[in-house]
């Protein structure tokens, strides 16, 4: 149990109130505006988080998404987002035709082919 009279008391709540202090001097505000600079700090440190985290990597998939899409083109093997797999045999700007089978071939949106299925791709 710690002393609670004199020196000896002194020098332990000087020991246990350093660090103590030192918080308190960081993370509480003093007077006046310095309240509202550590709130925007505080507030552009999330954003930062949610940007570099979230936003940044979506933006990029986003990119290269559109790109494969952009470069589609006859001959590509192709998955759909519904998960459907056959080779474009005709490409229009906003509109694939796709051959699934001999004699199946579908209309989709560019938009919504999920991948590009390279055979360099595939394990041996």
């Amino acid at each position: 149990m710690a002393p609670t009279v004199g020196l000896e008391a002194f020098a332990f709540r000087w020991e246990m109130s350093v660090s103590e202090a030192v918080m308190a001097v960081l993370a509480v505000p003093r007077e006046g505006g310095n309240g509202t600079l550590i709130f925007f700090v505080n507030m552009a440190l999330i954003f930062a988080i949610f940007y570099f985290l979230l936003i940044r990597p979506q933006r990029k998939d986003q990119a290269r998404q559109k790109k494969m899409i952009e470069q589609l083109k006859k001959g590509d093997k192709v998955v759909t987002a519904g998960g459907i797999i056959g080779t474009v045999i005709h490409a229009q700007e906003d509109r694939l035709t796709i051959k699934t089978a001999e004699d199946t071939r579908i209309e989709v949106e560019r938009g919504r082919i999920g991948r590009v299925v390279n055979p360099e791709d595939r394990p041996a």
